[in-house]
């Protein structure tokens, strides 16, 4: 009698076979990108950024550039509406503040807010830091993904759902969602965290509802741990990273992708997950993934942390025999900056403190090592 279906290995079988043709038949060479003036990745051939649009709202500046077209490399520089990062940071650093917030409303509004209009914004935000009654039961703890970012992607897109008003476009509204999110965003990704924990780790499932005199920083610590518990200096750089996060010009992937999405008059929980999509590639956000992976795999495989032992390794990462075995270090250099970024510059003290206070002094001087050798061996 003849087989009326296939199994599922025949099939999978036959989609690889397809898959070769279907890879052969889309090749485009090199030369036609060349020959039409393709902006592969939004770069030029020298590697210049392309101007896809406008913004007021942040900057990069990685070169400087003469009268006669002439670059230099320079530190990189960072700007929110034209206040340099550090001085940025250094303001509510220097006062005890917690930044997150205030940046928020200066990314959004284009100046910091006095005392008086942060209190209301705060309080905005507090009062939004919930989810739909029963979203954790169906949406969250229903078949939880494997990887955050698809957990965050589907909430965000069944959030459209419980919005009374989700197609407006009207300034109002968008807003209004916008801020929505931004207060949202901690609950679905610890919440998540804690299912993926429970079913895929087998841990107890916790979920903590967040305070209302706790700012995202502290709330995101106090949802995350076991006990609520969490050291101020754990809170002060989780706030840091929030702030250093923010917002990094109208270029990026996510971010271009959100121009692009929302430029067709979709609502805005379409344009959000569509960006977290983007975000998701292991060519852009995903790649900080890469990088906690690459580092397990070095500390299971280096004999010792001597620097001959991790030049070895980075090496055998350039020359495919370690790790993924693409021949990339992951976490060095960066798409936008040249010699510095000044994130990771601002960033690395407090890494250092946190990481001393844990007693992980040691696993700190091995990051360090890499980010020092990396380059030699590059070279």
């Amino acid at each position: 009698m003849a087989e009326l279906y296939y199994t599922d290995a025949k099939i999978a079988k036959k989609i690889k076979q397809l898959s070769v043709v279907a890879e052969k038949s889309t090749i485009i060479a090199p030369s036609y990108y060349e020959k039409h003036d393709v902006k592969r990745g939004l770069r030029d051939v020298n590697g210049r950024g392309v101007v896809a649009g406008l913004t007021e709202i942040c900057e990069i500046n990685s070169f400087s550039e003469d009268e006669e077209g002439n670059r230099t490399p320079i530190e990189g520089e960072l700007y929110y509406r034209g206040i340099p990062i550090q001085n940025l940071v250094n303001g509510f650093i220097k006062e005890n503040r917690y930044g997150f917030e205030e940046t928020t409303y200066l990314l959004l509004f284009g100046t910091l807010p006095g005392a008086d209009e942060m209190k209301e914004f705060c309080d905005i935000l507090s009062n939004f830091r919930s989810l739909p009654l029963n979203f954790v039961r169906d949406i969250i703890m229903k078949k939880p993904p494997v990887d955050m970012m698809n957990m965050l992607s589907r909430s965000v897109l069944t959030l459209y759902s419980y919005d009374d008003t989700p197609d407006s476009n009207a300034m109002d509204n968008v807003l209004r969602q916008g801020l929505q999110l931004i207060a949202q965003f901690p609950l679905i990704a610890i919440y998540g965290y804690q299912v993926y924990s429970h079913y895929h780790s087998d841990n107890s499932l916790i979920i903590h509802k967040p305070r209302k005199d706790l700012c995202t920083a502290e709330n995101i610590l106090h949802l995350l741990r076991t006990d609520n518990k969490f050291t101020e200096l754990e809170a002060r750089l989780l706030d840091l990273c929030l702030v250093l996060h923010a917002e990094h010009g109208g270029g990026n992937n996510s971010t271009f992708t959100t121009h692009v999405v929302s430029s067709s008059g979709t609502d805005t929980y379409s344009a959000i997950a569509a960006s977290l999509g983007s975000l998701k590639g292991p060519k852009h956000g995903g790649a900080n993934i890469k990088v906690v992976k690459m580092f397990e795999d070095m500390k299971r495989n280096l004999p010792s942390h001597s620097d001959e032992d991790v030049k070895d390794y980075l090496s055998k990462l350039l020359e495919k025999q370690a790790f993924d075995k693409t021949g990339l270090i992951y976490g060095m250099g960066h798409a936008v900056y040249s010699l510095s970024d000044p994130r990771a510059l601002i960033f690395k003290d407090y890494v250092k403190n946190l990481a001393l206070e844990k007693g992980l002094g040691s696993e700190y001087e091995l990051y360090e090592k890499v980010e020092r050798l990396a380059p030699e061996v590059i070279a």
